[in-house]
């Protein structure tokens, strides 16, 4: 059977017409299409996105059908693919030697697409639409709703781990009169963040979480937080993260995980993201953090609002298409869009989650009210 005949069948299956007039449907512009497809799976259908041979009117609704229909699994393993998960099963790809290739081949590389995406914060993170009807609006609820979430009081000190831009440690010492201390390992968002942070009492350091001479004295913390920054630890290093971040905070203290979640647990990322977005990342499971966190922390709230995703990455790539002043044929246009709106669809499908989990030292005494 062609290359041609097994891609047609497999989108039939998820009511995807290759060449109809939906919008979800496919328009293929060069025949390589199917073979590269068929050969690559999902490595191979973002990169001819990139290049231009095939267009979409509604690549989420397009990805939401894919995930939803799960057609990365009927689709034949290459050898490439399956020596790329052996590798994530017998390496550390989150070593600390490593810590610092998703800063070098991303974050530092793309400074200006996050910020011409983002909202007055640039928060890199999943807003929280509950009342919200702007992006703006939304992630302002969202770092409060964190704060809320951690009972900060004016004169806490807390650990920002991946702090990006600075938009919490901001937030927290404007709105509530905390001191922070954050840590990244992307040297151009540390330099803007500091910029942008003048005068607040936050410090940066450029520091992966396990240097804790770097960015530790030794006093606790009252809070620790993390948002978007989980997913680029690996499964090998979660126990290790959770450990520091139980060290460093007070007994009783509160830690809110911000982190996007996967309803399966697997030891690889999508070759796409891996490649092109987020190298060497991958999404925890509740399995994942649940042995990570096991007679560390008593796990008091976990809040899943992962519909969220799709607003909000709507709302990203709708920023940057209105402030993009290239050529939209441009293969970085079409990679950054590609990554903003499959997520997007991906999201709608619910096979990945958002959740925030606030795990305490030793237990709130009494228990724990849940914010919302």
């Amino acid at each position: 059977m062609s290359a041609e005949r097994i891609i047609r069948d497999l989108t039939a299956a998820i009511d995807v017409e290759i060449g109809g007039t939906r919008p979800h449907d496919i328009q293929v512009h060069d025949r390589r299409f199917y073979a590269r497809v068929l050969g690559a799976g999902s490595l191979g259908l973002g990169e001819s996105y990139m290049d231009g041979w095939w267009d979409c009117g509604d690549l989420p609704g397009l990805f939401y059908r894919i995930a939803t229909g799960d057609v990365e699994h009927r689709l034949p393993r290459s050898p490439r693919l399956v020596a790329e998960a052996l590798k994530a099963r017998l390496l550390n790809l989150q070593s600390r030697r490593r810590s610092g290739r998703v800063a070098d081949l991303h974050y530092d590389a793309t400074i200006e697409a996050y910020q011409s995406m983002t909202d007055r914060w640039i928060t890199l993170s999943c807003a929280y639409w509950k009342t919200a009807r702007t992006l703006d609006e939304a992630q302002d609820a969202k770092l409060d709703l964190i704060a809320r979430k951690l009972g900060l009081r004016r004169g806490d000190r807390v650990l920002d781990i991946g702090s990006g831009f600075g938009a919490f440690a901001r937030f927290a010492a404007e709105r509530y009169g905390c001191s922070i201390v954050g840590i990244n390992v992307s040297q151009e968002q540390v330099r803007r963040a500091r910029d942008l942070s003048r005068g607040l009492p936050i410090e940066y350091h450029i520091s992966d979480y396990r240097e804790t001479h770097a960015y530790w004295d030794g006093r606790p913390f009252d809070a620790v937080v993390s948002t978007g920054m989980f997913e680029h630890v690996g499964y090998k290093n979660h126990r290790v993260y959770m450990e520091i971040a139980n060290r460093v905070l007070k007994p009783g203290g509160l830690f809110l995980l911000h982190t996007i979640g996967s309803n399966v647990t697997t030891t690889t990322n999508d070759p796409w993201f891996d490649r092109y977005i987020f190298p060497n990342g991958l999404l925890p499971s509740i399995r994942h953090i649940g042995t990570a966190i096991e007679g560390l922390f008593v796990m008091e709230d976990w809040h899943n609002f992962g519909a969220d995703y799709e607003k909000t990455l709507v709302a990203w790539c709708e920023n940057f298409e209105r402030r993009w002043t290239g050529a939209t044929t441009d293969r970085f246009f079409r990679m950054w869009r590609y990554y903003l709106l499959s997520a997007a669809g991906v999201g709608r499908s619910r096979t990945k989650q958002l959740w925030q989990i606030v795990l305490s030292k030793g237990g709130v005494p009494g228990g724990y009210l849940s914010v919302r």
